[in-house]
């Protein structure tokens, strides 16, 4: 039985308000990101978490994004 190898994998967080600002056409300075790694077998389903955002300059929900 061999152990697979790939079962967390690497992920990018992305600020959900500061892609909202820029849809709206506001002036965007930026928009945050944060890299850590899931567990592909246990959190099948996008990954969620409430990260600062330096922009926002509050707490804010970063989704996973795709690379």
């Amino acid at each position: 039985m061999t152990k697979d190898k790939k079962i967390r994998i690497t992920v990018t967080l992305e600020c959900n308000s500061c892609i909202q600002k820029d849809l709206l056409n506001l002036i965007n300075k930026g928009v945050s990101r944060y890299i850590t790694q899931k567990n592909q077998h246990k959190a099948p389903q996008r990954l969620e978490l409430r990260k600062f955002c330096p922009y926002c300059h509050k707490h804010t929900i970063h989704g996973e994004i795709k690379k």
